[in-house]
């Protein structure tokens, strides 16, 4: 394993992100979060950089990444505002590849479609709810998915149901090929997204994990 003593965080200001922020700086590691609104942030911890700026920016991407080992991203599409996922995925990865970094772990919803994917009914169903009612985000982050499935890194695209944000935590089910379960918590994501950028157990590969 290499040594990611510090890493940049996407997406740290969201519900989720919260979460991770907290699990990472609970198994000691050292933060470097991009942050639109940092003061709106209620998390203070001394092994916190707070990076002010905007993922759409391609320069605030350089600073987040400089001297990390890893990029984890909970970072989602948020209401009337531009297209995020391709654009941020194009960045991270040029910049990671500027900088030489290895390990990147990104958040995404179980609608992304893979060639190794064999949804069942229901998942095809949610899939397809999806494409129909939000289809220029459902573009986009499979634009996203094909920008990892041709790049040279180290990348884990972890796909989740409904997300409980809770401090709940269950035993979870790992799939490459559907989603087994309905609901996953916000915080065994958040565990399953260090140990995978930690262990690269699903390295260049879209789990799907949930609650079992």
């Amino acid at each position: 394993m290499k040594n990611r003593s510090k890493i940049a965080v996407l997406g740290g200001g969201g519900r989720t992100g919260n979460y991770l922020v907290n699990q990472l700086l609970k198994e000691g590691f050292n933060l470097k979060l991009l942050l639109r609104n940092p003061e709106k942030f209620n998390i203070s911890n001394p092994a916190i950089e707070i990076i002010s700026g905007d993922a759409l920016d391609f320069e605030s991407i350089k600073e987040l990444l400089k001297d990390c080992q890893a990029v984890l991203s909970t970072i989602g599409q948020r209401k009337d505002e531009p297209l995020v996922a391709s654009q941020v995925t194009e960045y991270v990865l040029r910049v990671m590849s500027e900088y030489k970094i290895d390990r990147y772990v990104l958040l995404a919803g179980l609608n992304i479609d893979t060639p190794f994917d064999q949804k069942s009914p229901k998942t095809i169903m949610a899939t397809n709810w999806m494409k129909s009612n939000f289809p220029l985000i459902q573009e986009d982050r499979q634009k996203a998915y094909q920008l990892l499935e041709e790049s040279n890194v180290n990348w884990t695209q972890v796909r989740v149901p409904f997300i409980e944000f809770t401090d709940k935590s269950s035993e979870i089910t790992v799939n490459l090929k559907d989603c087994l379960g309905d609901k996953i918590s916000a915080l065994d994501i958040s565990k399953f997204i260090i140990k995978e950028m930690i262990e690269s157990k699903y390295s260049k590969q879209s789990p799907f994990i949930s609650e079992l």
